[in-house]
Formats: structure tokens, C-alpha cells, sequence
């Protein structure tokens, strides 16, 4: 009995302590004008900047100039049908590459393509001509949408040629059978439009969500450090003797966690919703997945939060490292092409199984089972960072004033 008696005793303090840990770091983040702007301010804004800059997900009237130095009817008939298409508006054809690059240059027109004097001749003696095509490449978007019309224009008319060159005899399901022989249908899966906010957003939904929390929990490490340098002599509840290191972590991580239970309510479901982004995952699967993945960035942020001197730290250190988070997540360069060292390095940072987990079930609608490799890994980031960031609050809790504070260094 008094074994149970002292066993729930010390069950009882611990959650008193963790309780009132979890309390007062609540009462820091509130306090804190710098970090309530990255933790509520940045996720909600953020996410709708992005969003809105890339609302319109493909391009369409594309403004190309034509040179046209064949000036044939196959020429013109080209340059009708590729005026046509969705993606691209011709606003002038012109004998002079030199004055289509002064419309280039001027930005009335983003591409320049041209018919060399040659072409009609050539495509009407069974030859292979070609045509150039200069675009500008500030926006890749422009470059896609000049290819993909002039190459399915391109190919439309050779089909045509192919028709009228054959036989007579041949019958109309034959001749089609020639130029065609295998009917395809382009299917678009998960992002049917082919734009770049799906492609992209729910990416950069979630590394918002790791960055923020980041630069947050380590401005807050920060303000630590400058209270420890200065010989604060009231050092935060956390450092006082009664709390141990253990409820020093737990404490501190469930009020991240309830703050960003919240954050990632509005940047996960709401923004997506608004911005009619794909949704195809099953919401239990996201709400599974997320939970790793708030724990893994928290005790990261924790772990990295010890290294801080000052709050302008995290500025100078971390936020550089959002594109290239990015990058080593993979979306935007198939992790397959990756050096090995890079793809290794890539998995130190939760962002990485996050963003490909998430998008995978969000966008995709894959199940939780099909992103195991991802659920598993970020729950191993989870305890490395937990077991991390407790020698991390242990080291700081022994060295905290240890003289004004003797009993801290026991715990």
C-alpha cells in the first residue's frame, strides 16, 4: 500500500508539474508579440499569399510573336490553329526577327516563333523541317504552354500530310489506322487541370507548417538564452526546481501541440477547401498522418531551440532553408535523381517524409498504409528528437543558476 500510495503521489506531482509547465509556456507564446506573429499570424496568411498567387493554375493567351519568312498557305494555316488553341494568342506575324524581339523585349509578347523561308517547301517534298521556337524563360509556365500547342499543332498537321500522301485505295479507317496506330488517351490523375497550385500549395501547406513552428519555439529558446547570458534572476517556471526534465518537454510540447492542432485545422483544411485545391484523402488518414508530424517538428524545433543565443538567431540560421527543405523534399526534383548523400540528408528534417506522405494522401488519395515508409519514419524522428530534446532541457536545466538553484541539478 505504500508503495501504490508513493507511486501515485509521484504520478500526481508529475502531472501537477507538467500541467503547470504546459500553463506558463502558453502564457510565454501569448506574451511573446514575435512569436504569436509565427504562430498565428504567418499560418494564416501565408498560406492564402500563396494560394492566391497561384490561383491561376495554367497559363492561358500566352502572347507569342511569329516570324513567318515562308509567308506559304501551311504557314498561315499553322499559325491559325496554334492562335486557336487555349494556351496561346499570336499578337502579330512578322518578316523581321528583329522586330519580334523588340516585342519580346518591350513584354508584349513572352515567345517567338519561327517559319523559315523553307518550311512549306520541305513539308511538301516529304522532308523534315523545322521550326524555332525562343521563348522567355522567367516563367516556365510560358515555355509549356508555346510547346505543348505548337507540338500538338505540329503533329495534327503531319497526320494530315500522312492522309493525303497514301494510296487511294486505301480506305479512310486504314489511312487512320497509318497515321494512328495506337489510339491514346491522355488521362490527367490527381491534378487534372495540369496546374501548379495543386502541384505545388499542399506542399508548401506543410512545410509552412514545420517552418513556422521552427522559427517560433526557437525565438522562444532564444529569449531563454539572452535571459541566461543577462543573469536573469528570474529564470522561466519551466527552470525552477519543482519541474523536472521530463515534464519540462512534455509540458512545453502539448501546449505546441494544442496551438497547432488549431494552425493546421486552417492551413490543412480550410485553405485547401477555399481554393477548390484536390482533396481525394480520407480525413482520418490526414489527421493519423498529422499527428507524427507535429510531434517530429516540435521536438526538433526543441532540440535546435538549446543552440540559440539570442532571438535574432532563428532569422540567421534558419530561415534561409525554406527552399531548400523544399528541394531535398523531393516534389519538385524526383527524390529517384538525387545524390545518395543528399537524399540521406534529406531525412534528418521531418519536412521531408511530411510533404511526401501528406501529398501523397491528401492529393492522391492514398491510404495510410500506402505512405507506411513515411508514418514510420516520421514517428522515429519523433523519438530521436524527443530523447534529444530532453538532454538538450536537462543540460540547460543542470546549468541554469545551479547556486540559486540547487535542487534542479538533482532532477
Amino acid at each position: 500500500m505504500e508503495k501504490d500510495s508513493r507511486l501515485l503521489s509521484i504520478i500526481k506531482e508529475g502531472t501537477e508539474d507538467t500541467f503547470a509547465v504546459w500553463k506558463e509556456e502558453l502564457k510565454n507564446v501569448f506574451r511573446d508579440g514575435g512569436v504569436v506573429i509565427f504562430f498565428f499570424l504567418v499560418p494564416l496568411c501565408y498560406p492564402l499569399l500563396y494560394a492566391f498567387i497561384y490561383d491561376n493554375e495554367i497559363v492561358r493567351e500566352a502572347k507569342l510573336a511569329v516570324v513567318d519568312q515562308s509567308a506559304t498557305y501551311l504557314s498561315r494555316e499553322f499559325i491559325r490553329r496554334i492562335d486557336a488553341t487555349p494556351d496561346v494568342q499570336v499578337i502579330g506575324v512578322y518578316t523581321d526577327l528583329e522586330e519580334a524581339r523588340r516585342r519580346m523585349d518591350q513584354k508584349d509578347a513572352y515567345g517567338i516563333l519561327l517559319f523559315p523561308s523553307e518550311f512549306s517547301r520541305e513539308v511538301h517534298t516529304g522532308r523534315q523541317t523545322r521550326l524555332s521556337l525562343y521563348c522567355d524563360m522567367s516563367s516556365l509556365l510560358y515555355y509549356k504552354a508555346f510547346l505543348l500547342s505548337a507540338t500538338e499543332v505540329s503533329l495534327d498537321i503531319g497526320k494530315e500530310f500522312m492522309k493525303r500522301n497514301e494510296p487511294a485505295a486505301f480506305t479512310e479507317a486504314s489511312q487512320e489506322i497509318l497515321v494512328n496506330p495506337v489510339h491514346y488517351e491522355q488521362v490527367m490523375m490527381f491534378n487534372t487541370q495540369g496546374g501548379f497550385a495543386s502541384f505545388l500549395v499542399p506542399a508548401i501547406l506543410i512545410l509552412i507548417i514545420h517552418q513556422t513552428l521552427l522559427l517560433g519555439i526557437c525565438m522562444l529558446g532564444g529569449t531563454a538564452g539572452e535571459k541566461r547570458r543577462l543573469r536573469d534572476p528570474s529564470p522561466p517556471l519551466s527552470f525552477r526546481p519543482y519541474s523536472g526534465t521530463l515534464r519540462i518537454v512534455l509540458g512545453k510540447s502539448l501546449a505546441y501541440l494544442l496551438l497547432y492542432t488549431v494552425v493546421c485545422l486552417w492551413v490543412l483544411a480550410v485553405v485547401p477547401r477555399l481554393f477548390s485545391l484536390p482533396q481525394a484523402g480520407d480525413p482520418g488518414d490526414v489527421l493519423l498522418f498529422i499527428l507524427p508530424y507535429l510531434s517530429a517538428c516540435i521536438f526538433f524545433a526543441m532540440t535546435l531551440s538549446g543552440f540559440m543565443t539570442s532571438r535574432e538567431s532563428p532569422f540567421l540560421l534558419l530561415v534561409f532553408t525554406s527552399v531548400i527543405l523544399l528541394f531535398l523534399s523531393g516534389i519538385s526534383w524526383p527524390v529517384e535523381a538525387m545524390p545518395p548523400f543528399w537524399r540521406a540528408l534529406s531525412y534528418v528534417f521531418p519536412s521531408t517524409p511530411g510533404i511526401q506522405g501528406f501529398v501523397r494522401i491528401h492529393t492522391m488519395g492514398a491510404s495510410l498504409s500506402e505512405v507506411a515508409f513515411e508514418y514510420r519514419l516520421l514517428w522515429i524522428q519523433a523519438g530521436v528528437y524527443f530523447i534529444l530534446a530532453c538532454l538538450n532541457y536537462r543540460y540547460r536545466l543542470i546549468h541554469y543558476r545551479p547556486d540559486a538553484f540547487p535542487s534542479s541539478a538533482q532532477r
